[in-house]
């Protein structure tokens, strides 16, 4: 090689390296989230059912003082579950089990509801928090019955066996946010467990990105017989539930009705499954919960935290709160009722754990969601987005959509800026929204322009002093109380 060749080809190493560094930060694929996709165990799962099944109840009102049986012994394995993960990531998760004594319809006498709530600290935004949560409790036909057994397989065992097994994923590996996994109970008797979490969180100043309400989501199998074992549906609310008066006259008016950050998540949710998870696909469902029924996300969308709900494509509803029995009618003759652990698809219930592990892994490692979004473009054919930047973003894409499409459908990245123009963009014909990305390459959720988008906790809309009784670390007490909806919607399902 002639002696100047080595000068210039360092000189055009340098200029491509100078060219990169120029060149808006944009998201990439990340083979790390293709390892968690491939990493949820079957035998984990089948281990854990199989040990919740075994203490005969977790109904709210069941034994509490039993080592063997009722809510009580349940609460204990799960804590007992969390504190050896920590113990094998050398003490990386605490566990805490915060309570409050309830009465009410489904609660006659003061019973306390208490949750088991697993909490890996993030490394460089710990006071940004992603949730996944899932029920303890169980229940059969007569909602007050609590000595007969009620297996609660799918309802909701499927959902804390798929929360423990993220927590053990996700144990050994890197995140910049706070991870929660949190077994709740009380939700059968009226969301109490979904209270307790969303008000503690409040109490501790944590900025709830993300509630992934993971119930009933281990059968493949729906009562008429259709099976599906590749889709999951996430279901999440158009609007703001607390919403002011005010602020929905304004989104009527510019739009986001289909655009709460919770929405927006199930968005995030969907592309994740169509990048890592080929034989699975996200339903998105435009509904806060099922026709007519509950969960506990509602309390944390109550609380104006984003939050959806993640259940199974077919459910089967005579594994759904029934008494053990065999049916006897003309109608129903040989039906088995009860939710027993036989109604459980391992693999699917895996392929959905990863799903779940995949979002709080892409969430914890990518920068927060930009705050502040705005538009501006009335009568020019150009629109304006503009932005508040957020610390850990190299960047940020805007995005648009039609105003009738369900996905985002255009992007551009436009570097470390707070300010983008979009040129030959009429503003009048598109919904807009704005990510972060991370300098390895990790993208937030988007961000719908104004209130109806963003991804900072609204305010709930009246506050009380109904402290959280905290069993860990003790930190401030205060709490709001919000709305508690009751769950007359949820209701027995009936031969």
């Amino acid at each position: 090689m002639p002696k100047a060749m080595p000068f210039l080809f360092s000189i055009l190493l340098g200029a491509t390296g100078a060219c990169q560094a120029a060149m808006p930060a944009v998201p990439r694929e990340q083979p790390a989230l293709h390892a968690l996709a491939r990493a949820p165990s079957e035998a984990e799962l089948r281990a854990t059912i199989t040990r919740l099944v075994g203490f005969g109840t977790r109904h709210t009102l069941s034994d509490t003082k039993s080592d063997s049986r009722g809510i009580g012994a349940a609460r204990r394995w799960v804590k007992s579950r969390f504190e050896a993960i920590s113990r094998a990531c050398g003490g990386c998760i605490e566990v805490v089990t915060p309570s409050r004594m309830f009465t009410g319809k489904r609660i006659p006498a003061p019973t306390e509801v208490m949750d088991v709530v697993a909490i890996k600290r993030g490394k460089s935004d710990p006071g940004r928090v992603i949730v996944m949560s899932g029920h303890l409790d169980s229940r059969v036909t007569d909602i007050m019955n609590s000595r007969s057994d009620a297996p609660g397989a799918d309802d909701d065992a499927s959902g804390v066996a798929a929360l423990i097994e993220a927590a053990r994923l996700l144990s050994k590996q890197d995140n910049d946010a706070t991870l929660v996994f949190a077994a709740l109970s009380g939700e059968e008797q009226g969301l109490y467990g979904g209270k307790v979490l969303a008000d503690y969180a409040v109490a501790q100043g944590w900025q709830v990105e993300a509630d992934l309400n993971n119930d009933i989501i281990g059968n493949s199998r729906g009562q008429n017989g259709v099976l599906d074992s590749t889709t999951v549906r996430v279901f999440s609310e158009g609007t703001k539930s607390n919403e002011t008066a005010a602020q929905a006259n304004y989104r009527r008016y510019h739009g986001g009705e289909v655009d709460s950050p919770s929405r927006n998540l199930a968005r995030y949710m969907a592309t994740l499954a169509d990048g890592y998870l080929p034989d699975l696909r996200v339903r998105m469902i435009y509904r806060t919960d099922r026709f007519g029924r509950g969960g506990d996300q509602v309390e944390f969308l109550q609380a104006g935290f984003p939050a959806v709900r993640v259940t199974e494509a077919r459910e089967d509803y005579t594994h759904q709160h029934q008494d053990l029995r065999i049916g006897n009618t003309d109608k129903d003759r040989g039906v088995a009722y009860g939710d027993t652990i036989a109604g459980i698809d391992f693999r699917y219930l895996a392929r959905v754990t990863a799903l779940d592990t995949l979002t709080m892994a892409a969430l914890s490692r990518a920068p927060a969601p930009p705050s502040g979004v705005a538009l501006a473009g009335a009568v020019t054919t150009d629109t304006t987005v503009t932005w508040h930047k957020v610390p850990g973003a190299v960047g940020y894409r805007v995005h648009w959509r039609d105003t009738t499409a369900p996905q985002w459908q255009y992007e551009r990245a436009v570097g470390d800026v707070g300010r983008a123009v979009l040129r030959d963009v009429v503003i009048d014909d598109w919904f807009f929204g704005v990510s972060s990305v991370s300098a390895d390459g990790y993208e937030s959720p988007v961000v719908f322009p104004g209130f109806a988008g963003s991804f900072e906790r609204s305010p709930a809309s009246s506050v009380g002093a109904h402290p959280v009784r905290d069993h860990g670390p003790q930190r401030r007490r205060f709490s709001p109380t919000g709305w508690a909806p009751t769950k007359s919607g949820h209701s027995s399902v009936r031969p």
